[in-house]
């Protein structure tokens, strides 16, 4: 079973860089998960007779890639599902797109309805039982022969939001077929990552501040090339520093 990256650990959390392609929890496909492989990988790695707790505050699409928080305790799930419910957090995501967006940076604020058919949001009229406000903001990073870099704060979490709101503007996200994209990617997965994440620590007086590596192809790599710094993976950092 594939073991997704750790990006930071203490004794109440757990951050890691969600493969393309892999579940964050299970479902009735069977397929591997984020969450048991941790499971099983912290019970082999300390020996725990017992079984051991994850707790999912947040999830990440399966075909996207990037920065997943687990909660190691229910104290940290309880307050870090709080604090992405209330929206005390930084989420960065990076979108590498078929189309470059009209202006440069701007901010997208639609309503958007989940189909539970078609597991799709679509962009309705505020007044459609249902629907839900959804708003992001963007800036356009770089550009090659054929994709551009979208860097994306999301300021809302809702159902697909990105890949909705992003092909909403003629800005499919790469290998995204269910929202417009030309054609697939070969492992299936999109060109979606979840770049930086930033969130109060839920047992200490401080913030965890997680930057994740994008996947390794070569679309990826030409970005991160030119826009991926050398920031460390992941660090908390004290409210007195």
């Amino acid at each position: 079973m594939t073991v997704p990256d750790i990006l930071y650990e203490d004794n109440h959390v757990l951050v890691v860089n969600k493969p393309i392609g892999m579940l964050v929890q299970g479902d009735r496909t069977g397929d591997a998960c984020v969450l048991e492989a941790m499971k099983a990988f912290i019970k082999e790695r300390d020996g725990k007779p017992g079984n051991v707790f994850l707790g999912l505050p947040h999830r990440l699409d399966r075909p996207s890639s990037g920065a997943l928080i687990l909660a190691k305790t229910s104290k940290a799930l309880t307050r870090l599902t709080a604090s992405f419910r209330e929206r005390d957090t930084g989420k960065i995501y990076w979108a590498v797109t078929e189309a470059p967006p009209g202006n440069p940076e701007g901010e997208l604020v639609d309503w958007l309805k989940k189909d539970g058919r078609t597991n799709t949001a679509s962009r309705v009229s505020s007044d459609i039982p249902g629907a839900r406000e959804a708003r992001l903001r963007y800036r356009l990073l770089g550009a090659s022969e054929r994709y551009w870099l979208l860097e994306v704060e999301l300021l809302t979490g809702r159902h697909h939001q990105i890949r909705a709101q992003l092909s909403a503007i003629g800005c499919p996200v790469k290998g995204d077929l269910k929202y417009g994209a030309k054609r697939s990617n070969r492992n299936g997965g999109i060109h979606l990552h979840a770049r930086r994440l930033e969130v109060a620590h839920p047992t200490r007086d401080g913030r965890v501040v997680i930057i994740a590596p994008p996947p390794d192809d070569p679309v990826w790599n030409a970005f991160a090339s030119q826009f991926g710094g050398s920031e460390p993976t992941g660090v908390f950092v004290d409210n007195d520093d």
